[in-house]
């Protein structure tokens, strides 16, 4: 914002809002006050000739503020803690007759009562949680100092200065880059609103910079690593950047419920040109496919050098940025992944399935979706603003999936408070609660206009909900942080206290009409492998004395992960006779030339079946969704995995359909082993195989992985990883 503008605000503030983090406006070096005699001479009095910061990853203030694996060299620290600088003068520094002190500036308005400019006062002790500086260590010409921030200030990138007090004035360092200091959330921090007390927890929801996504079907649970290189280099300024672009007022970045909110929001490009515009029609051709990305670093580096939203993403892509985002700030973050996750439209707590009276799908009438899996992140903080109780792990959710105070985010929502049916807690709780806790209704509606509510699935939302486990890549079961058990007392009752703070049901289900017959019906799909055919298998069992006849419908469709239907590849009508005390299987056989023509990219086909029984007048309607198995590519290393030393990579793919494959992509990634890189192939031939060899030359220890992805115009999901041990450097 230009000078002039402060015009704009004249009569109402007295500056503009100080919204950027990159914006600039020194403090004169020099500030004299009233009569200064002509014999004065700036020489005579305490000056500063050189300022050490200690900011080499080795340093104690790196290792101790656990940023020593940030890819940046200026100095790094965590707010609420200690570090230490050196600072040169041009004689011995006398305490008696030198006055100096410490002051950091952010953004281009800094004000004292915002936090934006913070004069560091010289104490002989600090106090917990405040701002200070303390003389360490006198020798010769230099003083050393441990300086501490307090424990809710602005994080952000601060400009360093030290100032000298003289009986005319002030004197002050001019601009140097070089003491730049970055001040980050500190989950270390007792005072920190982000403190998390778990060693092994920080660990991961920190400093882990390789994640596991999980994604697929309840039934068939599938995995993919994923590189968050929130460490990497220029991905601290990009996320800074992200808040700059959000116009986000630079006093309100210590708090982790505004900054994750802001997060939530500028992780999408719905309506604020965000980092990354999502895209669910198939349709890729401006951008890279959603399943093409192995992590969030090539993501993060284009939006800070484009200025635009990278294209494109789905759920997964933006939890796995969010998450980088968080981690990067120093906020304690996870990907967490809802199996049948409710998206209602109306917030009403059901998902209204509405059925012609011959038991198909009316896709008009029907608005509500569920989503085979849904992704979105949790952060860790504490609530001030909730009643006591409600901090912990927050939804905060980048997908746009609906508006939220008139733009496209959700969260932070308390996670308990969601478990407990308080909705009335803000941000977002109803829209969450109803992603994990919604009834499927099956609703008939007939002719003459009227809806007939036929059979409710209690059940089927929010099957499970799923993280990584600490410490490891397996998956962990959180589904009892969101929900109680089905069917328990606390259960009915976090839904009536959903029901009492505004969350309705205005059609009601209580009392729908029970099965008046004894027929059950169920259908298994068979393991499925892309390019080739397989059975569905429907029964159904008469548990009575009765004669039934059954009519039956069977749609297969392909369906988008977010359980939107594409089209409709099979439609099968059948009937069914059963006597008493009998079961009966239908086998239908699904070829592949009915479903690979039309194919979207993660390979999901929904089977939805109905079946009248034509003597009661009974609607039995199940419904399910299948993963096909998509081959892999193959990553393969040789040479010694040492940091500093190089080694060859080979990724390799073998084609199993019975087409070419034309215009492929496959994506590499490694986090400390070699930075995102790409390769183009024109075409890949039924059952032949490519391969491409990089040299890589890692430069972080421990273990870490590679990563591939494989996209073209036929197949896209393909995925392979490889884990890897690099050893230390061996001493000269």
């Amino acid at each position: 914002m230009s000078e002039s503008s402060g015009a704009t605000f004249g009569g109402r503030r007295a500056i503009p809002p100080n919204t950027s983090n990159a914006s600039e406006n020194d403090p004169p070096t020099v500030e004299l006050q009233g009569l200064v005699p002509r014999s004065f001479n700036l020489q005579d009095y305490l000056n500063v000739t050189a300022v050490h910061l200690f900011k080499e990853r080795w340093d104690s203030n790196k290792v101790d503020h656990h940023t020593d694996k940030y890819n940046n060299n200026k100095l790094i620290v965590r707010r609420g803690q200690s570090f230490y600088i050196q600072i040169d003068f041009n004689r011995p520094y006398n305490p008696r007759r030198d006055l100096f002190r410490v002051e950091y500036v952010i953004g281009r308005y800094p004000q004292e009562n915002k936090g934006t400019y913070i004069p560091v006062p010289v104490v002989s002790e600090l106090q917990s949680g405040k701002w200070g500086a303390k003389v360490i260590m006198r020798e010769d010409r230099s003083v050393r100092l441990s300086v501490q921030s307090s424990s809710d200030c602005i994080v952000g990138k601060f400009r360093m200065y030290v100032a000298v007090w003289t009986p005319y004035g002030v004197i002050r360092t001019s601009r140097n880059p070089e003491t730049d200091t970055y001040i980050l959330f500190n989950p270390w921090c007792e005072e920190d609103a982000v403190y998390l007390d778990n060693e092994k927890e920080r660990e991961e929801y920190v400093l882990n910079d390789i994640g596991v996504i999980f994604y697929g079907d309840f039934n068939d649970i599938k995995s993919r690593s994923w590189s968050y290189g929130q460490f990497e280099d220029g991905i601290l300024d990009a996320c800074l950047y992200v808040m700059d672009r959000a116009k986000m007022d630079l006093s309100g970045r210590g708090n982790p419920i505004k900054v994750s909110r802001v997060g939530s929001a500028m992780i999408n490009a719905k309506d604020d040109e965000g980092v990354i515009a999502g895209c669910w029609d198939n349709v890729y051709a401006y951008g890279i496919p959603p399943s093409a990305w192995t992590g969030s670093v090539d993501i993060l580096l284009e939006y800070r050098s484009s200025e635009n939203p990278v294209r494109y993403g789905q759920c997964w892509v933006f939890a796995g940025v969010f998450n980088t985002f968080l981690r990067c700030l120093g906020i304690p973050a996870r990907v967490v992944t809802n199996y049948f996750s409710a998206h209602d439209n109306n917030a009403n707590l059901q998902l209204d399935i509405f059925l012609e009276e011959d038991g198909n799908v009316n896709s008009k009438l029907t608005k509500d979706s569920v989503w085979n899996y849904h992704c979105w992140n949790e952060a860790w903080m504490t609530r001030p603003d909730l009643p006591i109780g409600f901090g912990g792990w927050q939804v905060v959710d980048s997908t746009p999936q609906e508006n939220s105070d008139g733009m496209y985010r959700c969260g932070p929502a308390s996670v308990q408070a969601i478990k407990h049916g308080n909705v009335c807690f803000q941000f977002d709780a109803p829209f969450v609660f109803a992603e994990v806790n919604s009834d499927l209704v099956y609703i008939t509606a007939k002719k003459d206009g009227t809806h007939v509510v036929e059979t409710l699935d209690t059940t089927h939302i929010g099957k499970l909900i799923v993280t990584k486990q600490v410490g490891g890549d397996g998956i962990k079961d959180i589904t009892d942080t969101y929900k109680f058990q089905e069917g328990q007392e606390e259960e009915r009752l976090a839904l009536e206290t959903a029901l009492m703070y505004g969350a309705k049901k205005p059609l009601s289900t209580e009392g729908v009409v029970k099965s008046r017959s004894d027929v059950h019906m169920n259908f298994e799909v068979e393991n499925a492998v892309l390019g080739r055919d397989f059975k569905v298998t429907i029964t159904f069992r008469n548990n009575g004395p009765t004669h039934y006849t059954i009519t039956a419908y069977l749609s297969g469709n392909i369906t988008f992960y977010t359980g939107v239907a594409k089209a409709e590849f099979k439609k099968e009508t059948f009937d069914v006779t059963l006597e008493p005390l009998s079961f009966k299987k239908e086998e239908m056989l699904i070829q592949a030339g009915e479903y690979m023509g039309q194919l979207l990219e993660q390979a999901f086909l929904h089977f939805f079946v109905t079946a009248r029984v034509n003597e009661t007048k009974d609607v039995l309607a199940k419904q399910k969704s299948i993963v096909l198995t998509i081959p892999k590519v193959i990553i393969k290393v040789h040479g010694a995995q040492v940091v500093g030393s190089d080694m060859v990579v080979m990724v390799e793919f073998t084609n199993p359909l019975k087409e070419t494959l034309k215009n492929i992509w496959i994506y590499l990634d490694g986090p400390g082993v070699t930075k995102p890189i790409r390769k183009m192939f024109q075409e890949i031939r039924p059952n032949s195989t490519v391969q491409w060899e990089e040299v890589c030359r890692p430069w972080v220890s421990g273990p870490r992985k590679l990563m591939a992805s494989l996209t073209s115009d036929r197949l896209r999901h393909v995925y392979g990883e490889l884990d890897l041990q690099i050893q230390r450097r061996p001493p000269m």
